[in-house]
């Protein structure tokens, strides 16, 4: 399998590099397709790579070509940070794919789609461990290579169906509490933020500093090197995992999900060694990566997806009762209105979030229908940030 992975690494490297001389000698920038040309070429002249998966190398190619295609796309945008295609290490090297099944690979599933066996060409037959959670046909498979462990990851063509309630909620994402949940009959939850990160920073802290004291080259640093990444791998299955679990709860019983649009760059971006620690609970927190699964996993169960403006809406600045808007600092946890209402910040943009997704959404005017909804906002206090 490494040697595999390493025909898989040189063929990226050589491509790259053929590329940058390309554009160097004749200012010509070369193409998958002219680079699928070549691959022929190479497979006739080096039996290596001629007795490996021809569609497997076409996938390393096109990675490649997404790479370049990524890069020039930030160029006409003009961002800072351009990001030209690096030479990868083996070390660096995630992995290789694969096309349709049969054209180098085939999946030989258990009993009841359980464990089982994946065929490889010029590999063999491995033993693989895992379920399919939606039975269907096998399209594409990735081989990746993390912290000494191999993992396949199959991509299946199935009709995926999930269950869903009868609730419509409003969502606020946030660092105190992770998911403040304001519901249609007036009930509120909150979802406790477990951070994972700040846990195991003092760990991840002496095991880095383990790391960087090690001779470059040594079997003790090759040790520390793995001991690192096993524990950034702890990170982040466990987040993963209490993404999963909270998105499908959430799912299950809910007809309607509002969230605000979130703009993560902009909230992690730098301020200063003061805001260093917030940014890095932002982005432990993977507030984006939250809102993808609620959002796919939402559209499996036919679950309404509404995601508001936030800056037209304003949630954190506007009373959920009466509409008035009144700028607040981070430090002010309470909302307190001359109108009446009082909740906490989180809970009062949870309801500000919900209110405007029921006034336009379908699902809102079905059960303003049934008599069912409770949050809903007063046409004399509304405001423009409140109208649909």
């Amino acid at each position: 399998m490494y040697d595999v992975l390493r025909l898989h690494q040189r063929l990226f490297n050589a491509a790259l590099e053929q590329r940058i001389d390309a554009y160097k000698k004749s200012k010509k920038t070369l193409s998958f397709v002219d680079q699928c040309r070549e691959l022929t070429t190479l497979r006739n002249e080096i039996l290596e790579y001629k007795n490996h998966s021809c569609a497997a190398q076409q996938v390393t190619l096109k990675r490649l070509d997404l790479a370049f295609k990524n890069f020039f796309k930030r160029v006409k945008a003009k961002e800072k940070k351009l990001g030209f295609p690096r030479f990868k290490s083996l070390d660096r090297f995630s992995g290789f794919g694969y096309k349709n099944e049969g054209d180098g690979w085939k999946l030989l599933a258990g009993e009841r789609h359980k464990n089982g066996f994946l065929r490889l060409s010029q590999i063999g037959q491995i033993k693989i461990r895992g379920q399919v959670k939606h039975a269907g046909t096998p399209k594409t498979c990735e081989i990746q290579h993390k912290q000494g462990k191999w993992y396949a990851s199959v991509t299946i063509d199935c009709e995926v169906t999930r269950t869903s309630g009868q609730e419509a909620v409003g969502i606020d994402w946030g660092l105190e509490t992770f998911a403040t949940m304001a519901k249609h009959d007036g009930g509120s939850e909150n979802i406790k933020n477990p951070r994972f990160l700040k846990t195991q920073l003092k760990a991840l802290k002496t095991k880095q500093q383990s790391l960087s004291r090690k001779s470059r080259g040594s079997n003790n640093r090759k040790r520390a090197k793995q001991a690192v990444a096993k524990l950034h791998a702890k990170i982040t299955n466990t987040r993963k995992e209490f993404l999963h679990q909270t998105t499908s709860k959430i799912i299950k019983t809910s007809a309607l999900i509002a969230v605000e649009k979130l703009n993560i760059k902009t909230m992690s971006s730098a301020g200063g060694s003061y805001k260093k620690g917030l940014n890095r609970e932002i982005l432990s927190a993977s507030p984006g990566l939250f809102h993808q699964m609620l959002k796919y996993k939402a559209e499996e169960a036919g679950v309404e997806w509404i995601e508001i403006p936030t800056r037209q809406v304003k949630p954190s600045q506007t009373c959920h009762l009466c509409g008035r808007q009144e700028k607040k600092l981070l430090s002010q946890r309470r909302h307190e209105c001359d109108c009446g209402a009082s909740c906490g910040r989180d809970e009062n943009a949870a309801r500000v979030i919900l209110n405007w997704a029921l006034i336009g959404s379908a699902s809102g005017q079905e059960l303003a229908r049934c008599g069912e909804m409770a949050l809903v906002v007063s046409k004399k206090h509304e405001t423009p940030s409140m109208s649909a």
